[in-house]
């Protein structure tokens, strides 16, 4: 596993353990506010997560794509980079 995936997972790890301790809050029945600012560190850490799979996915996969003559494969490539700028704008 390379660094960037190393540190991408790191993140996904670091958004699991908040979000147990957000389950564990809303059982115990801990204030809304101290709540919400754990949901926005999930949420932080999950867009972060987020960017650095398209980074590495847009410097390999799609490089590569990009260097083929393989128009179908380019265009492909293009329609599935722009359903995931969507949805994560969405």
């Amino acid at each position: 596993m390379d660094k960037k995936h190393e540190q991408t997972l790191v993140n996904f790890k670091k958004a699991r353990s908040h979000i147990d301790k957000i389950v564990a809050m809303i059982e115990s029945g801990d204030y809304c506010i101290d709540i919400m600012q754990q949901n926005l560190a999930v949420i932080g850490l999950l867009k972060s997560a987020h960017q650095q799979l398209m980074e590495g996915h847009l410097n390999t996969c799609f490089k590569n794509a990009m260097k083929t003559s393989n128009e179908a494969r380019k265009q492909e490539m293009i329609e599935e980079i722009l359903k995931v700028s969507k949805w994560a704008n969405k």
